[in-house]
């Protein structure tokens, strides 16, 4: 059904979603909602507590992934179902402000994501010189600006630049307020960082083939590679499940933007992209298994966080039995009778001595 002639003035004809839909997509939300931020708050807890991994430009960009996919799940979470579930009709002003938050985080996820395709195609590519290339604070200045242009373009809603006419007509029959401009502004910065992202995998395999060719041609002999699959094979096939779940992630929904900007989209076509929408949270709920519990040095430290707090939870438990055995001598030792001092002193060595033996069983 065409929504042309629909009136928007309360939003209505952005509330597409009828009970049984609500009923779908609310568990699906608060479900990844929870899982991405447990997952990303596990990673930037295990980077930020771990001073060797703190010190590596790698896992600097794994943490701002992470950091963002955090800010990913609070924000998208409690937007799409305030919006789609509770049907809160906010002002032009508190739904910017949200989906500025919304489009921060989005945005940050995928950036942080070319950073770290960046790092791995000069650590591949410049191997001799990749520790002189990207140092700690070239690695912190680039995430300085990533945040800082990321925040720059989520706020110009916010700042002005929105629907002229609001919602009689609206701009945009997938945002309020949204002017057809800013959306064409995003959808292109967000489509060139996922071509830079594709361009710098394909250069990482390019010179991963090259360097199995060479090691092949001069070893003369097929037996090594026979045992043991490729170099270049692992990263195709590791590289490939990140770039299919990654566009797989972002192509449906960008693709809505794209025909929203041509044409009046029907209420089938807003409900399809609301689901659409969800796997951009999925995406930042997988990110962490691809690109940080892969890391082997991660997973080590993650393993010796958890042996830490095994170790104090042991400590404390000790302690309290140890307390709780000081604190049953001194009640025992207080009920003794005044009467018979010596009879008091046996009655207190008698008590000690049955607790130690208790003890010590």
């Amino acid at each position: 059904m065409s929504t042309t002639n629909e009136s928007c003035e309360n939003l209505t004809c952005y509330m597409v979603l009828d009970v049984l839909e609500r009923k779908a997509i609310g568990p699906i939300c608060l479900l990844a909602g929870s899982v991405t931020l447990m997952e990303n708050v596990l990673v930037l807890g295990v980077i930020a507590t771990t001073v060797r991994l703190r010190q590596k430009p790698s896992y600097l960009f794994i943490g701002s992934l992470a950091l963002a996919d955090v800010f990913a799940s609070c924000f998208f979470t409690t937007s799409f179902l305030d919006f789609h579930l509770l049907e809160r009709r906010d002002g032009p002003t508190a739904y910017l402000f949200k989906l500025g938050g919304v489009t921060m985080a989005f945005t940050s996820s995928v950036g942080s994501l070319l950073l770290t395709a960046l790092d791995r195609y000069l650590c591949i590519h410049q191997a001799s010189s990749y520790k002189v290339l990207l140092t700690r604070r070239r690695a912190l200045l680039s995430l300085l600006v990533l945040w800082c242009i990321t925040v720059f373009i989520s706020s110009w809603p916010l700042l002005g630049w929105r629907c002229p006419t609001e919602l009689s007509p609206p701009c945009s029959r997938l945002f309020p307020y949204i002017s057809q401009d800013y959306l064409a502004c995003w959808v292109t910065f967000i489509l060139i960082l996922l071509a830079l992202i594709l361009v710098a995998y394909a250069l990482i395999l390019w010179k991963a083939h090259r360097h199995e060719s060479s090691m092949t041609s001069l070893q003369g002999a097929a037996d090594k590679g026979q045992a043991r699959m490729r170099m270049d094979i692992r990263l195709a096939r590791t590289f490939g499940l990140i770039l299919l779940i990654l566009v797989g992630s972002w192509l449906p929904v960008l693709s809505f933007m794209l025909v929203d900007m041509s044409i009046t989209l029907t209420r089938t076509h807003q409900r399809a992209f609301a689901f659409c929408s969800t796997l951009c949270l999925l995406n930042s709920a997988v990110n962490p298994l691809l690109y940080a519990l892969r890391c082997r040095e991660l997973r080590t430290a993650l393993r010796q966080s958890l042996k830490r707090l095994c170790d104090l939870g042991k400590c404390k438990t000790c302690n309290g039995n140890l307390n709780h055995t000081i604190h049953s001598t001194e009640e025992n030792v207080s009920a003794v009778s005044r009467d018979d001092a010596l009879t008091a002193r046996t009655t207190q060595l008698d008590s000690i001595a049955e607790i130690v033996n208790n003890q010590s069983r």
